[in-house]
């Protein structure tokens, strides 16, 4: 474990919540302020994860930030697919959203493998 400002999937995670941020601040979610907050919540939550569990000091903390990061980093997901549904973001915002967060998902699944296979059993 090292600096967390160092991986690279953190600073797309950062990068999500940018982009998130700044599409909640639009006009289609205007009223929702459940919404706006869930989903601002959940990906800010991702990097927030990755950071707390390289700064935990131990293998098996940092492997259990790095799942709550990858639980909602999918809640994300999940949350860009509704708003596309119910028109608060078109296609391409997204499938913007959901390509990152896709990529983010698999960078963390590869980045818990190989922790979990740094760790003594």
């Amino acid at each position: 474990m090292g600096r967390f400002q160092d991986l690279e999937v953190w600073k797309l995670a950062k990068d999500l919540a940018k982009i998130v941020y700044k599409l909640t601040d639009t006009a289609h979610f205007k009223n929702d302020f459940g919404f706006i907050d869930q989903i601002r919540r959940a990906t800010i939550s991702v990097s927030s994860n990755i950071a707390e569990g390289e700064e935990s000091g131990s293998a098996r903390s940092n492997l259990k930030y790095l799942r709550i990061a990858k639980a909602s980093n999918a809640e994300v997901r999940s949350q860009a697919i509704i708003a596309n549904e119910i028109g608060y973001l078109d296609k391409e915002e997204k499938d913007r959203i959901v390509e990152l967060s896709d990529l983010i998902s698999k960078k963390l699944f590869f980045l818990i493998r190989y922790r979990e296979s740094t760790i003594k059993k």
